[in-house]
């Protein structure tokens, strides 16, 4: 990460590129955000997150393969912070 961004704030960066014109521009994320309750991340907007990932981080960071084991409860109830978390995984 760049000029002091944390996985966290590229991560919002990229969910408010996502979202597009529908962004809420006083939602704030944080590591606590919940991509369903807070967020309300559509499926297809998942799918075009994967892909801002996969084009920032390169091969290394499979957010598909990570997030087709998890249990449907887990990825309704998942957070900014866990993909974070899984990204920093990645990286180090």
């Amino acid at each position: 990460m760049s000029n002091g961004q944390t996985t966290v704030d590229v991560l919002a960066s990229m969910i408010e590129k996502v979202i597009g014109e529908d962004w809420d521009p006083d939602q704030v994320i944080t590591a606590a955000t919940s991509f369903s309750e807070d967020l309300e991340l559509e499926s297809i907007e998942f799918v075009a997150l994967a892909e801002e990932l996969q084009e920032h981080y390169g091969a290394g960071l499979n957010f598909v393969d990570w997030l087709s084991s998890k249990e449907i409860d887990e990825i309704i109830h998942l957070k900014v912070g866990d993909v974070a978390e899984f990204i920093d995984s990645c990286l180090s």
